[in-house]
């Protein structure tokens, strides 16, 4: 907290400096900068156009997957291969939403924590696992969409098998720390 009332935090003030040195930079270089920022913003409008639909459709499949039950249903599924890993069954449902959502692992992340408690071991392998996983299937549909990639080849089953390495080195890493 500030000693004094209104004045930012050092923190605060990242974000505001390093514009600051982007419009410095620009000026001693002698850019127009208000052009090169309106033109980087047509550009990011453009990719944003082009990435929609693939969002659209992820954050559709999504919701659908757990409005469904298809989330409990695969959750009850796997739990006897999560137990034989170590891996506890309250974070399956995070484990098995991840690949999709980040968004959506955030909210099951933040209920495992409400449930089980922040230092609780499902609850720390959760956060083991968020920070360790990638949302693979929305950034195939993204990322390979916006690009115009049409085929992925040995992109998903790669990133899906380190999917699977930081889920089972999740469990291991909280159990060899913590016990």
């Amino acid at each position: 907290m500030s000693a004094f009332p209104g004045a930012a935090l050092p923190g605060e003030l990242i974000i505001p400096l390093v514009v600051c040195a982007i419009v410095t930079a620009g000026l001693i270089k002698r850019v127009d900068v208000f052009a090169a920022f309106v033109e980087g913003a047509k550009n990011g409008l453009g990719a944003a156009a082009g990435i929609l639909p693939a969002l659209v459709f992820m954050l559709t499949v999504t919701g659908m997957f757990r409005a469904s039950g298809a989330l409990g249903f695969f959750t009850e599924l796997t739990a006897p291969a999560a137990a034989a890993l170590g891996f506890p069954k309250e974070a399956v449902p995070l484990a098995l939403m991840r690949p999709f959502s980040g968004s959506g692992a955030l909210a099951l992340f933040k209920e495992l924590l409400d449930a089980v408690g922040p230092d609780s071991f499902a609850g720390r392998v959760g956060a083991v696992l968020m920070g360790s996983t990638e949302t693979t299937f929305y950034t195939v549909a993204v990322y390979f969409g916006a690009a115009g990639v049409k085929k992925s080849g040995a992109a998903l089953p790669a990133a899906l098998a380190a999917d699977a390495a930081g889920l089972i080195m999740s469990a291991l890493t909280v159990r060899l720390f913590f016990g």
